[in-house]
């Protein structure tokens, strides 16, 4: 059997390296955007009905805190306002009285005063009838300062009342993004209060690749720019995306010892963040890896 040159055999050790996955420029893990829903009122929780690892829309009602009181509180006010509007309805109708004896009054005095220029009557009974008119208009004055004052008694309704009407709505926890429901702090029927958290939703459909690099790719890194990102898929395989870069430090994550030589300057990494739209084979926590 003819032996095979050594150059032959390294020519192919190399080719078959080649043909091999291309090596990573940088590792890390993905990350989703997180964020905790609490309540803003408190009380004791109704209903809780979605899930964990349920779909969430954006607005969509998760949770809904008990408004008995609430709603008890505006009746009281919706009362109180019918009250007001009563007395309302009663100035307006003395009002009313008082405008038609002026009325009245003023035709009294159309007479008295033919009278008077006729001598069959006196100027006391004239200047006493307008007297009269002059009483009447200043009750009418004073009936209408009260309705002012009614008024802006109702504008407090109205704004206890809207007070109410927004604690209301508030107690229907809604999803602020559209995602999926990671964790649940809370169940239906505790008692929860304003500020307490009840929920974790994370938007999974675009993740964020957290990777370092060193000082040395630094320049081939640019914002915006698309890089390949893959994972793992099965044993040996990856599977691959597309990816951009949306994030780079401007400091510097390890800082090296005193001595910085030229070699040690490598050492220096900083944080690239990697955009990645997810089909959802990516999981957050999940390893990554990016190649520039």
């Amino acid at each position: 059997m003819k032996a095979i040159p050594l150059s032959i055999i390294a020519v192919l050790l190399i080719a078959g390296c080649k043909s091999g996955p291309e090596e990573a420029d940088a590792y890390g893990s993905f990350e989703a955007l997180e964020i905790t829903v609490s309540a803003e009122t408190g009380g004791r929780i109704l209903q809780f009905d979605p899930a964990e690892g349920a779909d969430i829309e954006q607005d969509a009602g998760i949770a809904l805190i008990d408004t008995t009181l609430l709603y008890l509180q505006k009746a009281e006010l919706d009362a109180g306002m019918k009250s007001v509007r009563t007395r309302l309805v009663s100035i307006n109708a003395q009002n009313d009285i008082l405008a038609q004896q002026i009325e009245n009054l003023k035709v009294n005095i159309d007479r008295t005063d033919n009278m008077l220029k006729e001598d069959a009557a006196t100027r006391k009974q004239y200047d006493d009838l307008t007297g009269q008119v002059a009483v009447l208009q200043k009750q009418i004055d004073a009936n209408n300062t009260q309705k002012a004052s009614i008024a802006a008694e109702l504008q407090v309704f109205e704004s206890r009342k809207a007070t109410l009407g927004e604690q209301i709505a508030r107690s229907c926890v809604r999803s602020p993004v559209r995602g999926t429901l990671i964790e649940k702090y809370a169940e239906a029927g505790e008692i929860t209060a304003a500020g307490k958290p009840l929920a974790k939703i994370a938007d999974l459909s675009l993740m964020k690749l957290k990777v370092y690099v060193s000082g040395a790719q630094l320049p081939e890194i640019q914002t915006g720019k698309n890089c390949t990102v893959r994972i793992d898929h099965g044993k040996t395989g990856y599977r691959s995306f597309t990816g951009t870069v949306s994030y780079i430090s401007g400091k510097a994550e390890f800082t090296p010892k005193i001595i910085q030589t030229k070699e040690e300057r490598v050492t220096f990494v900083y944080a690239v963040i990697i955009e990645v739209k997810n089909d959802g084979s990516i999981k957050s926590g999940m390893p990554g890896e990016a190649i520039f």
